[in-house]
């Protein structure tokens, strides 16, 4: 999960991030509105979590200026403000939940994952994709029952393909969902990580559900539903050894 964090207080910021990374989470930081209303433009976003005070505007504004370009990425608040007519306004703005100040870490992190399931059309914390299943509580992966060994890298990958299966995903939505743009290694990586964790779940007869669809990037197919006209799997055509990185 990619999230952006929209808080000026530097002090609170760092210990959110800390919180949330420890959840295996991915953070940006946004320190002002402007900023975050800018980066949720030009970047994809699993979830926004957002202060309502904010050096420049306030987060109820953040979120109406959200939504009235039309993104339609989940916005959590996360505030001080307990009372009910500060959590209407923010719903009414276009949150999609309302978190109040002092939470419970585990709570906080639940409730992430529940509104990203709701967001997604999933209802548990465990999807199921034709053999495949994707604890996303216990970021575990199995096949048909069978645990699926996965590195981080690779367990953020199938997570991304799980969470947007039927759509084609590029190379560069992958690093952007596992570097955020901060020292990203080439290109060719993705594809290193895309043969290992299909040649993973192909151990239990489960490769094939992730296509390549050439010219443009990966997708997480249903084995129950028809392929994708343009969407094959690689037949092993790459070699991790050819693409293995320097670094």
């Amino acid at each position: 999960m990619r999230l952006l964090l929209v808080e000026s207080d530097q002090a609170a910021a760092h210990a959110l991030i800390k919180t949330l990374k420890q959840g295996g989470i991915t953070v940006d930081h946004a320190h002002t509105g402007h900023e975050a209303i800018d980066m949720l433009r030009h970047y994809d976003y699993d979830l926004a979590l957002t202060e309502l005070t904010l050096e420049d505007l306030e987060g109820y504004e953040v979120i109406r200026r959200v939504r009235k370009t039309q993104i339609q990425t989940p916005i959590i608040v996360l505030s001080g403000l307990s009372r009910a007519q500060a959590k209407i306004k923010a719903f009414h703005a276009g949150a999609d939940d309302y978190i109040t100040k002092p939470f419970d870490s585990e709570e906080l992190l639940a409730r992430l994952q529940a509104v990203l399931r709701r967001s997604r059309g999933f209802s548990t914390t465990v999807m199921t994709v034709g053999p495949l299943s994707l604890d996303l509580n216990a970021k575990s992966a199995s096949v048909d029952g069978n645990p699926v060994q996965l590195t981080g890298k690779e367990y953020a990958i199938l997570e991304l393909l799980v969470l947007r299966r039927g759509n084609v995903l590029t190379k560069d939505a992958f690093l952007n969902h596992l570097y955020g743009g901060i020292d990203e290694p080439e290109m060719k990586i993705i594809d290193v990580f895309i043969c290992k964790l299909r040649r993973k779940l192909q151990q239990f007869g489960a490769g094939h559900l992730i296509g390549t669809v050439w010219g443009r990037g990966y997708v997480l197919r249903d084995d129950s539903k028809p392929l994708l006209p343009d969407a094959t799997t690689e037949q092993n055509k790459l070699t991790v050894s050819s693409l293995q990185p320097s670094f």
